[in-house]
């Protein structure tokens, strides 16, 4: 992620900070949204930006969503940096009442470690991904425990980059992100050493594995790298149908530079047993600061796409054929400069690969004071019903995309 010990020090301060009440942090609800406050976020015209609830529901640092049963979803929130101290939570959206309405929330497991990744699997099971491990859960009834099953341990959980993100692919195949110990590969003295030690030896970091997944039971089969040369892939998707159904892609958080308009970030297209870059290389292979004349990058793969530097893709998601986001890779850019804070989406090509200009579905979320802070979108997802559904982290907010009914509305 772009800055990312800044980003984490803000983290774990706001997640430390004393609940401000029912109103979410720095934002002014602006009339109504269906049946929702509205907030002052752009969006695509004849529509509108709901507040379903915030920290006032008790919202600490969500970071994924996902809908599990109709009207019902569950939200992985981390809590904090520190660990063990996430939690699995379930929303379920009121079907009546006075406007404006709120979700109702509540916990299903506390004391997780930094949890980030949220998956549906083939298998019909819930994946939960903490930073040392990844369990899986079968969807209870409403108000029934969870079943939790280990499905992978003992991964790395230390360093810069420990969060796990997760991506089903075909022939139950599961790929999982183990991110950099560091930024960008400075050793104990400071130095930059090659090759890179994070990218050495029989499970390297930096690194996207794939599981395999098989059996009645979908046990785990084996565990190995993929693809390597990736500093912290929190955002990964795997293309479901199309020309390019299988794809694996990768949302790259490159090196933090101080700059704001470099180096660009990446949409990556990964293939078993290639590098892409990281240390040695940023952008379109171009030699990262400290490894000029030291590494040939034109031995690394190249992006499929460069993203404006610092946007931080915190997570992707390919939209569902039936809603007006079908075959868009819809992504959720974190950063604070100004190619992030806001959500995004990428038409298929003729080759059903992402291509084009982005799609801009919520933007214009710079910080205005009174009426909204600077967006901080880090994971979104498609419901039944065709609704885009975002949560912020450090505002503490889930969000629905919703049409207005006029223009006043």
């Amino acid at each position: 992620m772009a800055l990312q010990r800044l980003s984490c020090a803000a983290a774990l301060l706001a997640a430390l900070l004393p609940s401000t009440g029912a109103q979410a942090r720095g934002y002014a609800p602006q009339g109504s949204c269906g049946d929702y406050a509205r907030l002052a976020i752009g969006s695509p015209a004849g529509t509108c930006v709901a507040l379903l609830a915030d920290e006032a529901e008790g919202l600490r640092m969500p970071r994924r969503i996902l809908e599990v049963a109709p009207g019902r979803y569950w939200i992985v929130d981390m809590g904090s940096w520190e660990p063990h101290r996430g939690r699995l939570l379930d929303m379920v959206l009121p079907l009546d009442g006075p406007a404006p309405r709120r979700a109702r929330i509540t916990a299903l497991a506390d004391k997780l470690d930094r949890p980030l990744g949220l998956a549906l699997g083939p298998d019909g099971k819930v994946y939960v991904a903490e930073a040392d491990r990844i369990w899986r859960t079968p969807v209870p009834a409403a108000g029934g425990a969870l079943q939790q099953e280990v499905v992978i341990d003992k991964l790395p959980d230390d360093g810069a980059h420990p969060l796990k993100e997760i991506a089903f692919g075909p022939g139950g195949r599961l790929y999982v992100n183990i991110g950099s110990s560091s930024d960008g590969c400075r050793d104990d003295r400071q130095q930059l050493p090659v090759p890179c030690p994070d990218l050495s030896g029989a499970t390297p970091r930096a690194a996207v594995y794939e599981a395999v997944l098989s059996g009645p039971q979908w046990t785990l089969q084996s565990f190995k790298p993929f693809a390597t040369g990736l500093r912290n892939s929190a955002a990964l998707a795997v293309l479901a149908e199309g020309p390019a159904k299988g794809t694996v892609l990768q949302g790259e958080n490159s090196i933090d530079y101080p700059e704001a308009d470099r180096p660009a970030e990446e949409l990556n297209l990964l293939q078993a047993g290639r590098h892409y870059g990281w240390p040695y290389c940023v952008a379109d292979r171009q030699p990262a600061r400290g490894y000029e004349n030291r590494y040939d990058c034109a031995a690394s793969t190249p992006p499929r796409m460069l993203w404006p530097a610092h946007a931080a893709p915190l997570q992707m998601f390919l939209g569902p054929a039936d809603s007006r986001f079908a075959g868009q890779l819809l992504v959720a850019w974190h950063g604070y400069k100004p190619g992030g804070h806001r959500v995004v989406g990428y038409k298929a090509g003729a080759d059903g690969l992402p291509s084009g200009k982005p799609v801009e579905w919520l933007t214009g979320w710079d910080a205005q004071l009174g009426v909204r802070p600077l967006g901080k979108p880090t994971g979104l997802t498609v419901d039944r019903q065709g609704r885009l559904l975002v949560v912020e982290d450090l505002n503490r907010t889930v969000l629905m995309l919703l049409p207005t009914t006029s223009p006043n509305k």
